[in-house]
């Protein structure tokens, strides 16, 4: 069977908003934190990816929106298992997100610690780039990652760092400042 290479895409309802989801056969290739307008998700993600089609997700999809309409009801879910499609990303990015995943939960890493974690001790600036790129929020878990001391630093997500602290909050993150 041949490799699908367009990503399809479908728009769901959370508790925090309607969120996009992308795939290509049974990897995620595009996800969108929530916002308030269905219509505006769907462009936003159209906008990456002009050649995305709409269409009704299959079962393996179906299970990850499901996850992720629990964890933004404040059910914690873990979505390390979740497959991804992140051809064409360059090797140091890839290990960011790597390292991303791997921190659970209620768990939060700086920069910094990103950095080193993925070998590259003095790389938060590239971490945060990385970040600040990454197609599947919440699947890789940006908003785990703050500045030094703990501080929430940037969030390019919709609602930007009022969102961070709240989906930080659903994981029982304590912020304070």
């Amino acid at each position: 069977m041949a490799r699908v290479r367009t990503c399809q895409f479908t728009v769901f309802e959370t508790a925090l908003g309607f969120c996009a989801i992308a795939w290509r056969g049974a990897r995620i290739c595009r996800f969108h934190l929530p916002a308030a307008d269905p219509a505006a998700v769907a462009a936003r993600l159209r906008g990456e990816d002009p050649a995305a089609e709409p269409a009704p997700p299959p079962a393996s999809i179906v299970r990850v929106i499901e996850r992720v309409r629990h964890h933004l009801a404040g059910r914690r879910r873990d979505f390390r298992s979740v497959p991804l499609d992140l051809d064409g990303l360059p090797p140091f990015t890839r290990r960011v997100y790597e390292a991303a995943r791997k921190v659970p939960a209620g768990q939060t890493v700086t920069y910094g610690e990103l950095a080193e974690r993925c070998g590259s001790p003095g790389g938060a600036r590239a971490v945060g780039q990385a970040m600040a790129r990454n197609p599947v929020a919440l699947i890789i878990p940006c908003h785990r990652v703050l500045a030094a001391g703990g501080r929430l630093g940037g969030f390019s997500g919709p609602g930007g760092l009022d969102l961070k602290a709240r989906m930080l909050a659903l994981e029982g993150v304590s912020l304070d400042n």
